[in-house]
């Protein structure tokens, strides 16, 4: 099942996304697509992001693939919804998507093993955690100003459960900019795997519901500027639209 949240008529609302893409709310109505604001599918507790996390990526950026996680958190102002815009500061050089499969926990806890890391998964969604090279300092300390900026990570659609994905390692990433594609890979490229993540960070942490881990990207990174709507689309979870806008552009954020 795909769940989503979306504003409409003046409220925030849970709907199920069925598989002629209609919005089943909760008392059997369905909203208009056309007419509603996507955010982020679930309301994010605590967001764990993966650096160079694709051996490909690192070997792309001229840099050595981490021995352990590397891993930096992001606060709840980065994230957006699908079809939701994203600026780029005026000035900059480099701004790049990256393509990432976000897992979601359903079930928090402390010390979970490896082997039943899965069961504490409600389910998997789509990210584009856009990064501006431009602003970063060090490759394992990310400035703030990289990944922390207000709706610098599109989320969604929707999330689909689990049981709808039965193998999240073996899933086709892809990322478009104006119809043309310019990422392809594999979550099966993934140094560190999910249930790794999920023993590593619960090893020394309590995961709680709501909890999201951004897996990192894979290599075949390019430029966006304002004008480009960016596709970022994962194997059996969905496609996430995305359009970038200059600064000069006004910024609008939905209260959530």
């Amino acid at each position: 099942m795909r769940h989503a949240r979306i504003a409409w008529q003046g409220a925030v609302r849970p709907v199920t996304v069925e598989d002629d893409g209609v919005l089943r709310l909760a008392d059997g109505r369905a909203a208009p697509a056309e007419e509603v604001i996507w955010l982020p599918p679930v309301r994010i507790a605590t967001a764990f992001a993966l650096g160079l996390n694709y051996a490909d990526h690192a070997a792309e950026l001229a840099f050595k693939a981490p021995e352990v996680p590397l891993v930096f958190l992001k606060g709840p102002n980065t994230f957006i919804g699908h079809r939701a815009i994203t600026h780029r500061p005026d000035g900059v050089r480099s701004m790049h998507y990256e393509c990432e499969l976000a897992v979601v926990i359903g079930r928090g806890g402390r010390g979970i093993r490896r082997e039943r890391a899965y069961e504490h998964v409600a389910g998997y969604t789509v990210a584009n955690d856009y990064a501006i090279r431009d602003y970063l300092e060090n490759w394992y300390r990310p400035n703030l100003r990289v990944k922390n900026r207000d709706g610098c990570t599109p989320i969604g659609p929707w999330m689909v459960d689990r049981d709808d994905v039965p193998d999240p390692m073996a899933l086709a990433l892809c990322t478009r900019i104006n119809g043309q594609v310019v990422q392809q890979g594999t979550t099966a490229d993934m140094i560190f795997d999910i249930p790794f993540l999920i023993e590593y960070l619960s090893s020394f942490m309590t995961l709680s519901p709501g909890d999201v881990i951004l897996t990192g990207t894979p290599q075949g990174l390019a430029e966006t500027r304002p004008g480009d709507v960016v596709e970022t689309e994962i194997e059996s979870v969905g496609c996430l639209v995305n359009t970038i806008v200059g600064d000069e552009a006004t910024h609008t954020q939905i209260a959530d």
